[in-house]
């Protein structure tokens, strides 16, 4: 066998066989937000196996057991009293969106800008509407308002009954950073177009769902995605028997609201 032949055999088992092969700027998603909506809150993925998918991402686990934050290859859990926990790599999330953080834009964002303005700011530093955008917002924040959804019990309510009475908390001049992702809107009952985005403290003490900020300074770094990779249960009775036919998007937009 020759060198040249020898060299494609090596790469075509690297790619093919190595679980822990995931190329820069791709978006690796679990599951379906529709599928969340309608209450497959059971997990299907470990957190150790997601890892190998991303280290910066966003999702939820199991049994809808809080929000999840992933940064820097570490799993952080805001639980529904509002702390944040380190959960251990087993457990399992029905949803959520990883990626191996690659930025290629970094800026300073305007000292005093709110939430729609530093969005402005985004959408003109990165136009394409159309791609798949990884962002980092770290800094100091005059206030940040943020919600955690409890652990619940089957037989599962739907996500928008939950949200309507989930618990909520603001958080006054905190240091921190925003993980989270601006997806297009050919993405719906998929994942959530526009900006979907979470919250942890650096004392790594508080954080959530965002639902608005103020940042007091700060600065912003986007990875934009080209490729999206979906993966949905496998040998999952519950997620195969879900209607996901209807058109879910109003009680989307109610519950990132």
């Amino acid at each position: 066998m020759n060198r040249h032949l020898i060299s494609i055999v090596i790469l075509v088992l690297f790619v093919t066989g190595c679980s822990t092969f995931h190329p820069r700027h791709t978006l690796t998603q679990i599951s379906t937000i529709d599928a969340l909506l309608v209450g497959s809150y059971d997990g299907t993925m470990t957190c150790q196996k997601m890892l190998t998918k991303g280290n910066f991402g966003i999702g939820t686990f199991d049994h809808l057991d809080g929000e999840m934050l992933v940064m820097d290859g570490k799993v952080f859990q805001i639980k529904s009293d509002g702390k944040v926990y380190r959960p251990p790599l087993s457990l399992t999330t029905p949803f959520a969106a990883v990626c191996r953080f690659s930025p290629q834009t970094n800026l300073s964002l305007p000292d005093n800008s709110d939430q729609e303005s530093v969005k402005k700011i985004l959408d003109q530093k990165i136009p394409d509407k159309n791609a798949f955008c990884a962002i980092k917002i770290s800094g100091a924040f005059r206030k940040i308002h943020t919600r955690a959804v409890p652990s619940q019990k089957k037989p599962y309510p739907p996500l928008a009954e939950i949200a309507s009475h989930q618990p909520e908390f603001t958080m006054d001049n905190v240091s921190g950073t925003i993980v989270g992702f601006r997806s297009p809107p050919f993405v719906t009952g998929i994942g959530v177009p526009g900006y979907h985005l979470h919250f942890v403290s650096d004392d790594q003490k508080r954080g959530g769902h965002i639902l608005d900020f103020e940042l007091s300074k700060g600065t912003a770094a986007v990875d934009v995605c080209n490729q999206l990779h979906l993966l949905l249960p496998e040998n999952q009775d519950d997620f195969h028997k879900l209607d996901l036919s209807r058109d879910r998007s109003q009680e989307l937009r109610q519950i990132e609201q």
